[in-house]
């Protein structure tokens, strides 16, 4: 597995409930770019539209060989997932009021696209600092070992 891109505050600012693997829909010149890890997916997320879900506000750079057939940057981009698993998501999403969240990008064995991406609920400040807490005090008990 090469991970293409990864959204490091996703963790910080979200409790993950559950984590799905999911394909994505790109253009050839999008594939290009995130071969070369030009992608960026930390202010981006997932929402419904029609009984499909989109990757929003995810930004693919644009291929520089490319000539007049490249693609638009932050263009909504779809999300392939079973209709049982659509579902299942759309009324979590809904009844809980949770956040869809990419985790990371990522190449299968295969060489196919995938998109990690997590049922998730926002922290509170008090949350966010009670993790700071205890990573300084991990930290601290190790120097001292």
């Amino acid at each position: 597995m090469t991970i293409a891109a990864q959204n490091r505050k996703a963790r910080y600012n979200y409790f993950f409930l559950e984590v799905f693997e999911t394909g994505i829909e790109l253009k050839g010149s999008e594939v290009k770019s995130l071969r070369l890890g030009r992608v960026n997916i930390t202010e981006s997320y997932a929402r419904d539209e029609g009984n499909e879900i989109f990757l929003i506000n995810s930004h693919f750079s644009k291929y520089t060989n490319s000539s007049y057939m490249n693609h638009e940057e932050t263009r909504p981009r779809k999300l392939l997932l079973s209709k049982k698993e659509i579902r299942k998501i759309i009324g979590k999403v809904n009844k809980e009021s949770l956040t869809l969240v990419p985790t990371k990008i990522y190449f299968n064995k295969k060489g196919f696209a995938k998109v990690e991406l997590a049922l998730a609920k926002g922290k509170k400040s008090h949350d966010k600092r009670e993790v700071d807490k205890k990573r300084s005090w991990e930290r601290e008990k190790k120097k001292y070992k």
